[in-house]
């Protein structure tokens, strides 16, 4: 074992142990050399070995801090990552007496009769009367899909990774928000796709970071979320969105739309009435009724039913009969929208919690998602903030997760850094926590920011 990494192990072994805590700044390495006396090339090989096994984080002009526990791999939004008794993490609305609301329609399927029929297995396209009810219910004022062109997945996430799956051979290069859903980087890295995070502004992805990274290599698609962005919340405006679609159809770039949050808003033109026949939509049921027991959606375009619904089942990606059949009722029986309704109405109380707390801060939000993205006051750092969080009972999530690391070639003339910042932010679930906590929480989470970090003090000698 070389020197370096002796002093490593006892760096790590002392972050392990609490002796160093989240958010605590090492010394700068000229410090940390004289301290051990070794030489400043040994000090930087240390830190590098620290920063591989995800122990610091170096920040150019800040310095090197102690990282918060990260979340696991995989589980990131999708199931608990913390004991935390308010989890601000998870994002998955309940309206009021939901259970109620969803019993009568699955009363039925527990007859013997329709019971044997709801267990067999469903194909990727489900039955006609699903394919009719979901057509329906994803129906805008602009955009009417056809019935056969909806397949159906295990729930949302399925559904991209089905899209990119048909899209996209392993190795091919997909632009995506620098800030995007944590779950998409893990399908694109599961398949061999190369994420390339392109610049934004206010309005979302802009065109020209899109045919900059498309010149300098071929991309295979694009991965948008143009309605509520998560972590965001932002809505791309309808001239952003032409503009964006006519370079699409001119470059013939296949786009996947990820609409799950878009039952929050009336925003009436998706992307897939600009380039329908570009477009593959992603939707379900997890947030609009509940996640155990959910259907994904996924609307291909004309012609691509066989080759989408192809990797839809070569990944095992397909939705369970029983899950089919409770969806068709709850979306026919006028469950669904009732819920929607119920959920809209809550999202916006929830969103007023925030602006009364939080009206002091750099908070990004829309009074109609369930979430918001957190700019925290200096010196305060998205893991230090975290950490210290945790240990009130309450779980964010850090921006970092959210971030999209560059790879691959870099464009010659690029617009500008794809993410700045993410390091100071955290991102607030507000859907899961009851409301009465929730308001507590943002109270402490509000007396928490005012104040600054402890334990910031340089590396026990």
């Amino acid at each position: 074992m070389h020197d370096y990494q002796r002093i490593a192990d006892r760096i790590a072994a002392d972050i392990l142990s609490g002796r160093l805590k989240p958010g605590q700044r090492l010394p700068p390495q000229r410090s940390f050399a004289r301290r051990r006396g070794i030489a400043a090339s040994t000090a930087g090989r240390v830190y590098a070995e620290l920063v591989r096994r995800g122990l610091v984080v170096g920040e150019v002009g800040r310095g090197t801090f102690v990282r918060a526990a990260p979340v696991p791999s995989g589980r990131a939004l999708t199931e608990p990552a913390t004991t935390a008794p308010v989890n601000l993490e998870l994002n998955y609305p309940t309206a009021p007496d939901q259970a109620g609301l969803l019993a009568p329609a699955l009363a039925p399927l527990l007859r013997p009769d329709v019971l044997a029929e709801a267990t067999r297995t469903a194909p990727a396209t489900g039955t006609p009367a699903a394919r009719e009810a979901a057509a329906g219910l994803l129906a805008t004022a602009g955009w009417q899909p056809a019935a056969d062109q909806v397949l159906f997945s295990g729930n949302a996430r399925q559904a991209i990774a089905g899209a990119l799956a048909a899209l996209v051979r392993p190795g091919g290069r997909v632009g995506i928000d620098a800030l995007t859903y944590p779950l998409v980087k893990e399908i694109a890295a599961r398949l061999g796709v190369t994420l390339v995070p392109l610049a934004g502004d206010a309005d979302g992805i802009r065109p020209d970071s899109v045919a900059a990274a498309h010149r300098t290599a071929p991309l295979s698609a694009l991965y948008l979320q143009p309605t509520l962005h998560n972590p965001t919340s932002a809505t791309m405006p309808a001239d952003r969105r032409r503009q964006l679609a006519a370079d699409l159809r001119r470059w013939e770039l296949p786009v996947v739309e990820d609409r799950i949050w878009s039952f929050l808003s009336d925003e009436t033109e998706p992307f897939a009435a600009l380039a329908p026949e570009l477009t593959y939509v992603v939707d379900g049921l997890s947030k609009r009724v509940a996640p155990g027991l959910t259907v994904g959606f996924l609307v291909v375009p004309e012609g691509r039913t066989e080759q989408a619904g192809g990797a839809l089942r070569s990944g095992g990606w397909t939705a369970g009969r029983f899950a089919l059949e409770a969806a068709l009722r709850w979306m026919t029986d006028g469950t669904v929208a009732r819920l929607v309704t119920a959920k809209r109405a809550d999202a916006a109380r929830r969103q007023r919690l925030v602006a009364e707390h939080l009206r002091d801060f750099a908070v990004r939000a829309d009074p109609r998602s369930y979430y918001t993205w957190w700019r925290l006051p200096a010196p305060w750092r998205a893991d230090t903030f975290t950490a210290a969080a945790a240990a009130r009972g309450i779980a964010v999530t850090p921006g970092p997760s959210f971030a999209v690391p560059v790879t691959g070639p870099v464009p010659a003339r690029s617009p500008g850094p794809p993410a700045s910042g993410a390091a100071d932010c955290v991102r607030l679930g507000l859907a899961s926590a009851p409301p009465e906590a929730l308001d507590q929480a943002l109270r402490t989470l509000a007396s928490l920011a005012r104040g600054t970090p402890h334990g910031t003090g340089g590396l026990p000698s």
